[in-house]
Formats: structure tokens, C-alpha cells, sequence
């Protein structure tokens, strides 16, 4: 892979996209204050809905209007705000084009990125609808076919159908998460299209952080080092409301490992900002055939060496 540019002589990229579970202004400010204070300006899902059924995971939504008002101000100092779906429960289309209208209202715009929360059944191309060929076969026996057809976002049958509005209001969605500080390295493809996937514009990857331990084991200082030698970017997939702030306090190995990152002259910009950059460099990647799947093995390699299939 052709070692990557990056602007204003930086030497390689870091960013954050955090996804909303269990987000309150009883963590999430301690957090964004701290990223703002060292210079990491990143990505910050909202749920835009009260949930309509009981989530599997929840937290604040922006019809608190105490969190909206939080979430427009961090808007306000650079960080970006995304959609992890309109609410924390699976939502049908006539609310999901509501909750997408009032992302608009409350922030400006459509979201330019999105991803899929946990459990929402109008997930996009999610459970064994990431995959294809003889990967989906073998991703529904791991699951015992718990996650087939499951998801259907993208099913234009479906109550819960939102392909076409995704099409036309987003840029760019998350799928595979690797266990690599390097994103980069990992998908080397992203951000790309893929043509059995229509829905959606561009598919981006994340290296796997979804919790403070898992986050700070992945941005360790072997990991960064290596990061900035290699030039590359990581994308962190995190929940910055899992286990960052306990009694008030941000997690010290965070405050550690960030601090020191932010002192390396990385390029520390939003998600889709970083993204957006990649399109001009790289162009988009139309995935052929052999491409969707090695992608799609690489992903499914890591998550059976972990014991993990979601």
C-alpha cells in the first residue's frame, strides 16, 4: 500500500468515532472537554429519538434537551456529530425519515456518516447481511442463524426501510472492526463501495476499542509508535460511555496514553473529514469480487480468533 501524504506535514492520522451507549452529561462532557483541551477534535454519534422499544443498550437522546444543548456546543468546537441510527430501539421508516429531518434542524446538515447500533432491527446490510458467498454461510452456523435476516434496514419490503434515504443524506457508514491500531493496514480498500450494498455510498473500518480497556490496550505506546512510524491512520470504534469516567474521573491509562499521543504531530480531525481526505488522495475503491472477498475473510478471521461473531 502506497504510504499516505497527510496534511500540514502530519505524520500519520488519528480519530474517533464514539457511538452513543450509555452516554450522559454525567460522562460525556468529562471526556470531550479533555479531547478539546489536548487537541483530538473526533466524531460523536447522537441517537436523535426516544427509543420506541426497549434497547438492548441505551442513554441520552437529544429529545433531552439539557444533552441536545451539550452536543450543539461540542458541534460548536469542531467535533462532529453523527447518527447511530435514530434511536437506541429499532425504528420504523415513517420515524426514521422524522428523526433524520430533525438531525437537520439540530445540527445544520444530514449526518455525513453513520453506524449501526446494536440490535436495531433497521440496521443497514447488518448480522450475516455484512457478508457474502460461502463468509455468510459460515457467519450464520457460528451464530446458530440468530442474525439472519435479522437486520433490514436495507429491505425495501421492510417496515423498517431506510436504504434510499441513507443513499441521498449519507456519505459514509461503518462496518468491519479490526484488531489493528493501523485502520489503514487493516482495510486497506476504505473507503469503498460495494456494489451488492447499494444503500450506501461509502464503507469505512475502525480498529476495535468499544471499551476503556479495549481502547487503552489498543492505543498502547507500542501501538502508537508503530502507528506514527508506519504513517498510517487509525479510525478508534469506541464507547465513550463504557467505563471512561468511574466516580467523576476519567480513567488515568486514558489521560496517559492521549496526552502522549497528542504530542506525536499527528493529524487529529473528525472521522468523516478524514474520510473525505482519503476520496481526494485515493479515490473510492469499487470493490471487485476478490476484493469484497478478502475484506470480508480478513473480518471474519479476526472475530473467530477472538470467539467473537458480531
Amino acid at each position: 500500500m502506497e504510504k499516505i501524504i497527510w496534511p500540514e506535514g502530519k505524520k500519520f492520522a488519528f480519530t474517533v468515532f464514539d457511538d452513543s451507549d450509555l452516554t450522559s452529561l454525567q460522562n460525556g462532557p468529562l471526556v470531550y472537554d479533555f479531547l478539546y483541551d489536548v487537541g483530538i477534535i473526533t466524531t460523536k454519534s447522537v441517537w436523535i429519538l426516544q427509543e420506541f422499544e426497549i434497547p438492548i443498550v441505551g442513554g441520552s437522546n437529544c429529545q433531552d434537551r439539557d444533552y441536545l444543548k451539550w452536543v450543539q456546543n461540542i458541534q460548536a468546537k469542531g467535533f462532529e456529530i453523527a447518527l447511530h441510527n435514530v434511536s437506541a430501539g429499532s425504528t420504523k421508516r415513517e420515524n426514521i425519515i422524522k428523526g433524520l429531518d430533525l438531525f437537520k434542524q439540530y445540527f445544520g446538515q444530514y449526518p455525513k456518516i453513520h453506524c449501526n447500533h446494536v440490535g436495531c432491527k433497521d440496521a443497514l446490510y447488518w448480522g450475516d447481511a455484512r457478508l457474502s458467498g460461502s463468509r455468510r454461510v459460515i457467519y450464520n452456523l457460528l451464530t446458530q442463524f440468530k442474525k439472519m435476516n435479522r437486520f433490514t434496514g436495507h429491505v425495501k419490503s421492510s417496515p423498517f426501510f431506510w436504504g434510499d434515504h441513507c443513499q441521498k443524506q449519507i456519505q459514509f457508514v461503518r462496518n468491519f472492526v479490526f484488531p489493528e491500531i493501523n485502520t489503514l493496514k487493516a482495510c486497506p480498500e476504505m473507503p469503498y463501495h460495494d456494489s451488492k450494498k447499494k444503500y450506501v455510498n461509502a464503507w469505512f473500518a475502525s480498529s476495535d476499542g468499544g471499551d476503556v480497556d479495549s481502547f487503552v490496550k489498543m492505543i498502547q505506546e507500542n501501538n502508537q509508535d508503530r502507528l506514527e512510524e508506519e504513517g498510517g491512520l487509525c479510525i478508534m470504534y469506541t464507547h465513550f460511555g463504557k467505563g471512561f469516567v468511574q466516580n467523576g474521573k476519567l480513567n488515568k491509562r486514558f489521560v496517559y496514553l492521549m496526552e502522549r499521543l497528542s504530542l506525536k504531530g499527528g493529524w487529529y480531525v473528525p472521522v468523516s473529514e478524514v474520510l473525505t481526505f482519503l476520496l481526494e488522495k485515493k479515490g473510492l475503491t469499487d470493490l471487485s469480487s476478490k476484493q469484497r472477498s478478502d475484506v470480508e475473510s480478513r473480518w471474519l478471521k479476526t472475530k473467530i480468533k477472538a470467539g467473537k461473531t458480531i
